[in-house]
């Protein structure tokens, strides 16, 4: 084919059909068709093609080079960023449940555990990643949403990375102080900003981090998401007074020690729109080291609700005792979303009785993961059968529609009746198979396969086919903890 006798090929296209060509297609297939002339290549990096970039970041040297070319061809005009550092194949010598015992005692003013060459390795490279990221969008006007998350905090979930620790991989603090510094500049320099989530980012935010943004992006921003267990004690990333300047705030995320008696009258402040979504981590790290005295009361609640008619509340609990959970569930909270995991500490009967009886108009998902090493035997939630707490929650809680639970034992007459219960309008029911128990009767009938009859019943009240989890990393909540929070957290306020 040809006009005007020359040749027309792909590279004779305008570039403006190029790029609208390439608007159609996915992010990896606009990769490879750059590949076809140097022509399409430097249409592939127009701004209209890039409005948003979702990255998942493994932290090694090898993500380095593709990292920064594709930051220094869209840092600059990106409008949504989300990064993700997941620190994968994680090495031995510093993590796990030994990290965690070390870390107790290094608490105690021992010194804490050698990390694996390793580990420093991994730590130092986390550092290059995230001034890479950082560095390239210091002087983005256009960023609206900006959201960052540090999987490698599994290191610190029980508290295991110091100041020792980053010491060795950053001994004048040069870069995280370089860190700090930039992450302050990119909220200094922003025009548009209306959605910041920081999470678990190894100390990029700091108390006074959010002085940064000026009045007017304050005043505009609409989700506030700051996470880190590494701040010292009774620290704070943000206080009551810097919340007041977020007037038009319409969901949150913070440290469940961190939300205030004080915040929750500021939010309930008639000033203030109505927040839609309020996502709290409780960990037991945090109760360790701040208190609850100043956790709102259920007066503050009742305020808040109040101003806010459509609040919904989204908790997560990691390790925390129950005691402590009786004091946290406050009557007025509209709940509707509670995740409880662990290794140490188990949740009681008593808890997951209060939860049923107090958030029956409000709840919609409850995962109850217990993540013991011994598999022999799991801690029973009731102490009488006939009244199971689970199968009361499924009565009461009307608007049930995910239930999943690991480690506690779930008897499978029990199973059955949630699913009788809630029906169809229980999307989605799992349950590992190491945590259902059968009664003695059901299994001396030899006349009914117990297992076969078990599953054809739940599936029976379901109203669709269901089986039982055979492994916990096929549960759809199974993941890290923190990850899983900061996942359920983005879509619990996105969707509002």
């Amino acid at each position: 084919m040809s006009v005007c006798g020359e040749a027309v090929g792909a590279g004779s296209l305008p570039s403006e059909l190029v790029v609208h060509i390439f608007s159609f297609l996915a992010a990896p297939d606009r990769l490879r068709a750059s590949a076809a002339c140097s022509h399409w290549r430097e249409c592939l990096f127009y701004p209209a093609l890039w409005p948003r970039l979702r990255l998942s970041l493994r932290v090694s040297p090898a993500e380095r080079p593709r990292l920064e070319f594709l930051m220094r061809k869209c840092g600059w005009f990106v409008r949504e960023l989300r990064v993700q550092f997941s620190a994968d194949n994680y090495p031995t010598g510093g993590g796990g449940a030994a990290a965690g015992e070390g870390a107790a005692v290094a608490g105690d003013g021992e010194a804490p555990p050698p990390l694996s060459p390793r580990w420093l390795d991994l730590l130092r490279t986390y550092l290059e990643l995230v001034l890479c990221v950082l560095s390239s969008v210091r002087n983005n006007r256009n960023l609206q949403k900006l959201s960052l998350f540090g999987d490698i905090s599994i290191l610190q979930q029980h508290g295991t990375i110091s100041n020792t620790y980053l010491g060795k991989v950053d001994p004048d603090g040069k870069k995280i102080k370089q860190i700090q510094q930039l992450f302050e500049e990119i909220l200094g320099n922003s025009r548009q900003l209306k959605w910041l989530s920081c999470g678990l980012m190894l100390q990029i935010v700091t108390p006074t981090s959010l002085s940064s943004l000026s009045n007017p992006i304050a005043n505009t921003m609409e989700h506030l998401s700051l996470l880190d267990n590494h701040i010292p004690g009774n620290t704070t990333l943000i206080t009551a007074v810097e919340l007041e300047r977020f007037v038009n705030l319409r969901s949150l995320a913070l440290d469940f020690c961190d939300f205030t008696a004080e915040m929750a009258r500021v939010l309930a402040d008639s000033n203030h729109v109505p927040l839609h979504r309020l996502s709290l981590l409780v960990h037991s790290v945090s109760i360790m080291h701040k208190s609850l005295d100043n956790m709102p009361k259920d007066e503050n609640w009742q305020a808040l609700t109040r101003n806010s008619t459509n609040l919904r509340v989204y908790i997560m609990a990691f390790d925390v005792k129950s005691d402590d959970m009786l004091r946290i569930l406050k009557p007025s909270i509209p709940l509707e979303r509670i995740h409880f995991d662990s290794y140490v500490t188990c949740v009681s009967g008593a808890v997951v009785d209060l939860i049923s009886r107090q958030y029956d108009k409000f709840l919609t998902h409850f995962i109850l993961m217990n993540d013991v090493i011994d598999m022999s035997t799991f801690p029973d939630l009731s102490d009488n059968r006939n009244e199971d707490p689970l199968v009361l929650l499924a009565w009461r809680c009307t608007r049930l529609s995910l239930l999943a639970v690991h480690g506690y034992t779930v008897w499978a007459h029990n199973l059955i009746a949630i699913a009788r219960l809630r029906g169809s309008d229980l999307k989605v029911l799992e349950v590992t198979e190491e945590s259902i128990e059968f009664d003695q009767g059901e299994l001396a009938d030899q006349d009914v396969d117990p297992v076969h009859n078990f599953i054809e019943q739940v599936s029976l009240g379901l109203g669709r086919p269901w089986h039982a989890v055979m492994d916990i990393e096929l549960l759809s909540v199974f993941t890290e903890p923190t990850r899983h929070f900061y996942r359920e957290m983005q879509s619990f306020s996105e969707g509002i």
